[in-house]
């Protein structure tokens, strides 16, 4: 399957104009980006996708640096980076000093980690939840290696959902109040503004004021965030926020939004690769000189952190201009995605019969991401279980997973992470303005049939 060439991009056309002069979102949509013809792009949440408008901006930069090389990177991208910050402030609602950039959401969740300075004496307590985003939990394992035995802490907060955001705020509590009890310091907490997997709204901005109340460094994993939820980083005043604009704001992949209050920058002295904006205690190396105007520290060191390609970031106020003057704005935007992605997921339960991951308030799929029960299982049948449901081997799962995944891509062009919880399998949806329900319908459709194969062609039931 391969990319759209430029004689179908322009056969293609463009995605219509409503009355309110915006663009019409669903599915004719897809015109306006650059999906293969067929490819159903019902997981954006993963990897992200930009407009063809995106991708013209991007080039159009990519050729600007390559016309002058020098001129450009020297003398021009401390302003073009400015730009994007100053416009991805208005999205985050938060003061432009207090934003930068680094490549991914992972790079900012080690920049954080690698720059805080631990206590000698070991008994600072880093804290994650169970639903941590795997690179950002071997990022506290390696400082738990490289530290050794005996003088770093990490303490797991375990959570199996459904679960209610009362009950997390507690389980935190609770783990303070342990490694406190125990003779340690709960020094910092990392958490998510949505989850990756199962992709559901963590109560990120109530977590940020048990820490601050608790003395606890939040450090919010927002990934899955900017684009999807509504953000007000200045009322919610998390100590770090990290969150990629290349998965829902339309920006290419390679671009993070990193957000330090004031207060907090004097506590990382460098990117996460070093470079030359570091100023080292020594004194020994001087810094080059801010040629961009008066900036702070902070904004000068990560607005140049080795060469690059930073089109991505140059992109930023493009993909903002865009969501505002093409379709309609941020509000206009998530409404769209949060209807769709409830109706949605309910249409594929139902399709299915089993149900979407929820919890009392209905407040886990206030995104656009949801997560619903596939009639498969692992070894046993749970209690709720249906008679036609798929029993697979405990030894043969991984393989079930890997080959239902694979031939919903090879064969029915689209695709959607699987994962297990207890012994049951689930798969992650992602809302976008380019889907509507007949997406929904034909994953949901397209599951119902490969579910059936795999009872027919293995035997398992």
């Amino acid at each position: 399957m391969g990319s759209v060439t430029i004689q179908q991009r322009n056969e293609l056309g463009e995605g219509k104009i409503g009355e309110d002069g915006f663009k019409v979102f669903g599915g004719q949509l897809k015109k306006d980006f650059l999906f293969a013809p067929g490819w159903r792009n019902i997981n954006h949440g993963s990897f992200g996708s930009i407009p063809r408008a995106i991708q013209d901006k991007m080039r159009h930069y990519q050729d600007t640096i390559e016309a002058r090389p020098d001129f450009v990177i020297r003398y021009e991208h401390g302003k073009l980076n400015d730009e994007s910050r100053e416009a991805v402030a208005t999205i985050v609602n938060a003061p432009a000093e207090t934003i930068t950039f680094v490549n991914n959401a992972t790079e900012g969740v080690n920049t954080v980690f690698k720059n805080i300075k631990w206590n000698k004496d070991g008994k600072d307590v880093a804290f994650y939840f169970t639903t941590v985003y795997d690179a950002c939990g071997k990022t506290i394992d390696f400082l738990y290696d490289f530290h050794g035995e005996g003088k770093f802490i990490s303490r797991e907060i375990k959570i199996l959902y459904p679960i209610e955001d009362e009950d997390i705020l507690q389980r935190f509590r609770d783990a303070v109040k342990q490694v406190e009890a125990e003779g340690n310091r709960a020094k910092i907490c990392i958490f998510d503004t949505v989850s990756s997997n199962p992709g559901l709204v963590f109560p990120w901005e109530a977590m940020t004021k048990v820490c601050r109340e608790l003395g606890v460094l939040s450090l919010v994993d927002g990934a899955q965030g900017i684009g999807m939820v509504r953000l007000n980083l200045s009322e919610a005043d998390p100590d770090f926020f990290v969150s990629n604009c290349h998965k829902w704001l339309f920006v290419p992949r390679g671009c993070a939004v990193f957000y330090v209050p004031v207060r907090n920058q004097h506590l990382l002295p460098s990117t996460l690769s070093t470079s030359h904006g570091y100023i080292p205690e020594t004194g020994t190396r001087s810094t080059p000189p801010d040629i961009y105007g008066s900036k702070s520290f902070f904004i000068n060191n990560f607005q140049w952190a080795g060469t690059k390609d930073y089109s991505a970031n140059y992109c930023v106020k493009d993909a903002v201009a865009y969501r505002k003057k093409v379709l309609g704005g941020e509000e206009r935007i998530l409404n769209y995605l949060w209807d769709l992605n409830k109706k949605g997921s309910k249409l594929i339960a139902e399709i299915l019969g089993t149900e979407v991951l929820e919890n009392s308030k209905g407040t886990l799929t206030n995104c656009a991401m949801a997560n619903i029960a596939l009639p498969v299982w692992k070894g046993e049948k749970g209690p709720e279980a249906k008679e036609t449901d798929v029993v697979v081997p405990v030894e043969d799962m991984s393989l079930a997973v890997a080959w239902l995944m694979r031939t919903l891509a090879d064969e029915y062009k689209t695709i959607v992470p699987m994962f297990l919880m207890g012994n049951r399998l689930w798969f992650r949806t992602s809302a976008q303005v380019y889907l509507d329900l007949a997406d929904y319908e034909y994953l949901a459709e397209s599951l119902r049939e490969m579910c059936e194969r795999v009872r027919k062609v293995t035997g398992w039931a």
